[in-house]
């Protein structure tokens, strides 16, 4: 698939991937909202999470995934921001091998966790309770900050994640 340099029209995802679990959510058609859809377990070793990221782009059609890219607060590399680089990576792989023709793409997520438990205190949910839809919650920002982006003139925002060995491309 060839990279687009404008946004292509459809659903788009937001992923918040964690060590423990991952955040996903669906904007609308048109691009105008994005919504909670599930809190994935992380699953390393059989890639389960990844399985049901390619199920949910299909049933969707999905036309981009948008994996939140946590920085430093400088904007420097960390350790989860290699993990999310990976993660993108393996997730590019396997909508290619399962014939589902969707964009990968990385975009800088710094702070959008903290906002997220910010907002559920703020809408009065207990701090135990913040686990279950944090990384939902973080993964509606990343996905409202692509919105944002994109209605702001900004095409394609993020770094293309690619399936290749050559790794992610740098595109805006």
């Amino acid at each position: 698939m060839t990279p687009s340099s404008t946004p292509r029209p459809g659903v788009l995802l937001g992923v918040d991937v964690g060590m423990a679990r991952v955040g996903v959510a669906s904007s609308d058609p048109s691009g105008v909202l994005a919504t909670p859809v599930k809190t994935l377990k992380r699953d390393a070793k059989k890639a389960s999470d990844i399985s049901v990221l390619v199920k949910l782009a299909a049933e969707r059609e999905v036309s981009q995934i948008f994996v939140g890219l946590p920085r430093s607060m400088s904007g420097g590399e960390t350790a989860s921001t290699t993990m999310a680089r990976d993660y993108a990576r393996e997730l590019a792989k396997s909508l290619a091998r399962g014939g589902v023709e969707t964009e990968v793409r990385l975009v800088d997520e710094r702070l959008t966790t903290v906002s997220a438990h910010r907002s559920l205190h703020a809408a009065g949910l207990d701090g135990r309770k913040h686990r279950a839809v944090v990384d939902q919650v973080a993964a509606v920002e990343i996905l409202q900050q692509v919105l944002e982006m994109i209605r702001h003139g900004q095409s394609s925002p993020g770094q293309l994640a690619t399936a290749d060995d050559a790794g992610i491309n740098d595109e805006g």
